[in-house]
């Protein structure tokens, strides 16, 4: 398996999305759903990776949208039959190194609250659960999560 930072609007990518939204839409209310499209992803303050097979199929993704306090973390999907190797954990790992590298050392994100195996692996990973942050509001259907990495010394 391959990471590396790539465009969204790629036709394999934007299949990647598509599924995600196919997914998480039917879940929650309209109003609930915060996803954003591709014109967003491709951003110059968006770092949007792409996990590849060794076959250079697209299996996961995953963005950071980097903004003046912290990067948000949006759009992780991975392939459900890809899942349980790691993909994700690595993926996670991968952006945030590449956020940090750009100066970024806190991180938060929304995500759905029946998205149970999402929300396990962000505190696997050390995201703790917080209150709303940004331009989101309170939510019965949303879970909000931070993260802080120390800075790495130079």
């Amino acid at each position: 398996m391959n990471i590396a930072l790539e465009s969204p609007n790629q036709p394999d990518v934007r299949q990647l999305i598509e599924d995600l939204d196919a997914y998480q839409v039917p879940l929650y209310p309209v109003e609930s759903h915060h996803g954003v499209d591709i014109s967003v992803l491709e951003q110059p303050n968006v770092l949007f990776a792409v996990v590849r097979s060794a076959d250079g199929v697209a299996v996961a993704c995953g963005a950071i949208v980097l903004e003046a306090e912290y990067g948000e973390l949006k759009r992780m999907y991975t392939r459900p039959e890809q899942r349980g190797q790691g993909l994700a954990r690595r993926l996670l790992a991968f952006l945030e190194t590449q956020a940090q590298q750009r100066g970024c050392q806190a991180f938060a994100l929304e995500t759905g609250y029946l998205q149970t195996d999402a929300i396990n692996l962000y505190q696997r990973c050390g995201y703790a659960l917080c209150g709303p942050f940004g331009a989101y509001l309170e939510d019965p259907n949303s879970v909000f999560m931070r993260k802080t990495i120390s800075p790495t010394p130079v």
